[in-house]
């Protein structure tokens, strides 16, 4: 049995530049949800092309319970809501053969549509053992140690550069081409959707090669704008200063450098301050 996971973001859906885009309660949000299920639904038909017998979508964005489940194509099963141990990544598990990554973005402090890390600003850089990573870098390496390739990565041209470098050999679509952080040429649902169902299947009939599954102990850094939320977030145990505005933690694996790494960016959201002048 061939078993996918969808990590489904939506700033990388097709359409979405604005922060009302993707943040519940406004207008444009119900609209663009559907869009983004749109997306995920061209993944589920494309895997099931190419025999995936079963397909786990599992909604990534924000408070997790974005995706339509109404609308959602029939041959894949939805998990929603938050708090869920892996978060992004929640349903990798045994038996899983390959990871799709639909509507991400780029990293915070990159170029690309609605760049960013956990939070929409606050944390302005994450590096893993020196190296930059974002969403996507991270989650990939939690795929990594399971020993699952990412196989497709969906979003603007800059997400899928960057995809590149954190998953050789996935296939991408661009949705959109990123002008700034709030502006896109973006393509048409329909022309996205038949892209992103064509790629989905070349993407499982070969995949990448299977990465060796084992634990690596890893550096997590985190650079954020303000000195009082680096100190607010070493007071977390095992995190520590090691810059005026960053902290770093030492972790055994990749998993406990996610779950830690989330924790940390909740203490550091809880700090930050309102406009003022």
């Amino acid at each position: 049995m061939t078993r996918v996971l969808i990590s489904a973001d939506m700033e990388g859906a097709t359409g979405t530049v604005s922060p009302a885009d993707v943040a519940a309660g406004t207008p444009r949000y119900e609209r663009f949800r559907r869009l983004l299920t749109q997306d995920v639904n061209a993944a589920v038909a494309g895997f099931a092309d190419a025999g995936a017998e079963e397909i786990v979508v599992n909604d990534a964005h924000c408070g997790m319970d974005n995706v339509l489940i109404e609308e959602l194509d029939p041959r894949a099963v939805l998990i929603v809501g938050r708090h869920k141990p892996l978060g992004m990544m929640e349903g990798l598990e045994d038996g899983i053969d390959a990871v799709a990554f639909v509507g991400y973005h780029t990293g915070a402090g990159e170029q690309g549509v609605l760049a960013h890390t956990y939070l929409s600003h606050s944390i302005l850089g994450v590096r893993i053992d020196g190296e930059p990573v974002g969403e996507g870098g991270f989650n990939a390496l939690v795929a990594a140690e399971a020993g699952v390739p990412v196989v497709l990565v969906t979003g603007d041209d800059l997400t899928c550069r960057e995809a590149a470098g954190y998953a050789p050999g996935c296939r991408t679509v661009a949705v959109k081409r990123a002008i700034s952080r709030h502006a896109a040429v973006c393509r048409t649902p329909a022309v996205t959707a038949a892209d992103i169902r064509r790629e989905a299947a070349a993407a499982l009939s070969a995949p990448p090669p299977r990465p060796t599954p084992r634990a690596t102990a890893h550096v997590v850094e985190v650079d954020v704008d303000s000195p009082h939320l680096a100190d607010r977030a070493s007071a977390l145990s095992g995190v520590e200063l090691s810059g005026p505005r960053t902290v770093r933690m030492d972790t055994p694996d990749t998993v406990t450098a996610l779950r830690r790494f989330r924790a940390l960016s909740w203490v550091i959201g809880g700090g930050r301050e309102g406009d003022w002048t």
